[in-house]
């Protein structure tokens, strides 16, 4: 049997927001493809405007980070913070140009010593005041903020629960791209790399038996956060073609009961291996041995027949790694089916 390695990382939510934004309005242009400026844009609920490309850009999450690294943004970023795993191979070169302000949340001295034109970020836990502070106070500053539509599309955040009003769709990765590229007078880029994703997407390999049940575990060992129905995970298991045994979940990463697991022995374990190492359960390696020895779960099909899927953190999380997510889980599901270990 074939592993494919892939890990996630939780976004903390902080604040509340509804369903926003579902629908990039027409880009502004120059009447030449460029953007005109100043350029205002509704997101997540803030209206922004920017009065010129942004060329001192600060990312605060991975997920960001690797969209700007993606539209060959590096030249105009002058800090990024809060990784979970090493930054895509393809990006390496450029990263490596882009200052680390903090492996994990900055502080907003520490941001605002960069002097800011922008400021990104995919996960809302970043624009509080216990972080880098809220988009209104950056605001007032002067600085502009952008906040990934995954965080606030079709989604109701309470602390640091998320609740799924509607499935993520991909559309919003794409829509994301679009925004930032438009932003920083790139539109051309920003078109290229969707359609770059979307030919990906569509050349992923195709699931032969398409009845197939996953669960997705992040972390956790004592009582586990296992994938609900609606962000990246289940829109994985949507694009693959398999049923999410916990889709009746509405929050992002609810946790879970391993007798609820193994009483809905799903046909494959997606495994999360993460780089932070932080609590038990974020290794892989200590997951599958908990799996395999404990009482409840070592009796469930899929951990008897050792049938994982592995996915990085970052994997997991709604960004650009979308993609690689698809594909891995896809090509785990058709090695599993070609040695009729799945149904």
């Amino acid at each position: 049997m074939r592993a494919f390695i892939t890990l996630v990382s939780l976004a903390l939510l902080v604040t509340a927001c509804g369903r926003t934004d579902t629908a990039a309005p027409p880009p502004q242009t120059d009447g030449s493809g460029g953007t005109s400026y100043p350029l205002t844009l509704q997101n997540c609920g803030v209206e922004v405007t920017f009065e010129h490309a942004p060329t001192r850009a600060v990312s605060l999450y991975q997920a960001s980070t690797e969209i700007l690294l993606s539209l060959g943004l590096a030249d105009r970023m002058v800090g990024s913070s809060t990784w979970f795993d090493p930054v895509l191979p393809a990006l390496a070169a450029d990263n490596a140009r882009v200052p680390r302000l903090a492996d994990n949340d900055p502080s907003l001295e520490a941001v605002l010593d960069t002097e800011p034109d922008l400021i990104t970020s995919a996960s809302a836990h970043t624009f509080t005041p216990a972080v880098v502070g809220d988009r209104a106070r950056l605001a007032e500053l002067g600085i502009p903020t952008y906040q990934s539509p995954s965080v606030c599309t079709d989604a109701v955040v309470e602390g640091e629960t998320v609740t799924r009003t509607g499935p993520l769709e991909m559309d919003t990765l794409f829509r994301e791209i679009t925004e930032l590229a438009q932003i920083f007078d790139v539109a051309d880029r920003g078109a290229q790399l969707v359609d770059d994703l979307k030919r990906r997407l569509a050349d992923a390999p195709e699931v032969a038996h398409q009845d197939g049940t996953v669960a997705f575990w992040f972390s956790g060992v004592r009582t586990p956060y296992l994938a609900g129905c609606c962000s990246a995970p289940g829109l994985y298991a949507r694009e693959v073609g398999v049923t999410n045994v916990f889709a009746d979940a509405r929050e992002d990463w609810p946790e879970i009961s391993w007798e609820a697991l193994a009483d809905r022995d799903p046909d494959v374990l997606v495994l999360a291996d993460l780089s932070r190492k932080r609590i038990d359960g974020d290794a892989l390696d200590t997951k599958i041995q908990f799996l395999e020895t404990n009482p409840v779960t070592r009796n469930m099909s899929a951990v008897r027949d050792r049938r994982y899927v592995v996915l990085t953190g970052s994997e997991l999380d709604p960004g650009i790694r979308q993609i690689d997510a698809v594909e891995k889980l896809a090509e785990g599901f058709a090695a599993l089916n070609q040695t009729g270990q799945t149904k």
